[in-house]
């Protein structure tokens, strides 16, 4: 899966003129939480997020007035106050890299760039609807979560024992175990009662995790 197949398109953007509190009112209309920033020409210059926003205020040493705050908020660009050094994805990136991207910078979005050209935006958002897919989230089913020798055959072990028994897998993941040795695989099946599934992964599995049956959403 690439960048390119989930990011958000077109993307809503703003110039680097627009006042602090319009960007922030058209931020709620939109129900979204950044926007990239571009110059006359389209380029990406800056990205402001709502957090940046909020967090806008003179000194906290101000002698200002309440209403002189105001005006002052409504004078204020989003300009001052953007990211400038802006880290960016591709379409064609694999999505696993923008994931990475994001948690190791601690961010909530990458614009994406095609030669230069804004084209999308990836957010937290879409990684959580990509979640919420390879769980089989909204799809009922039995969902087992096993630990397992991390050695070759063994998800084939796992897939063919579902298949004897004429279950249908929805989904299927595969992350670490508990240590080097092991891994632990989390599925969820249909066409199988959990009893079923119980006594058929038993024999081929370190542990079974947890079994049970789940409704779609």
């Amino acid at each position: 899966m690439l960048v390119g197949e989930r990011m958000t398109k077109p993307v809503i953007t703003i110039t680097p003129d627009t006042p602090l509190q319009e960007a922030l009112a058209q931020m709620r209309r939109e129900k979204v939480r950044r926007f990239p920033i571009v110059d006359k020409r389209g380029k990406l210059i800056g990205i402001v997020s709502e957090k940046d926003l909020l967090n806008a205020s003179p000194s906290d040493a101000t002698t200002l007035s309440v209403w002189e705050v105001n005006y002052w908020l409504s004078k204020v660009t989003v300009e001052e106050i953007m990211t400038k050094d802006v880290i960016t994805t591709c379409p064609d990136c694999p999505i696993e890299e923008a994931a990475r991207t994001m948690a190791d910078r601690k961010i909530g979005a990458l614009p994406v760039l095609d030669n230069g050209k804004l084209v999308g935006i990836i957010t937290e958002t879409d990684l959580f609807k990509i979640f919420l897919e390879l769980f089989g989230a909204r799809k009922a089913g039995i969902r087992a979560s096993v630990l397992v020798k991390d050695e070759p055959g063994k998800l084939f072990e796992l897939t063919s024992a579902i298949r004897d028994l004429g279950g249908n897998i929805i989904s299927f993941g595969t992350f670490m175990g508990d240590d080097p040795s092991t891994g632990r695989v989390t599925m969820k099946v249909e066409n199988v009662t959990v009893e079923a599934l119980n006594k058929a992964l038993s024999p081929l599995v370190e542990r079974i995790i947890d079994i049970r049956q789940v409704t779609a959403a």
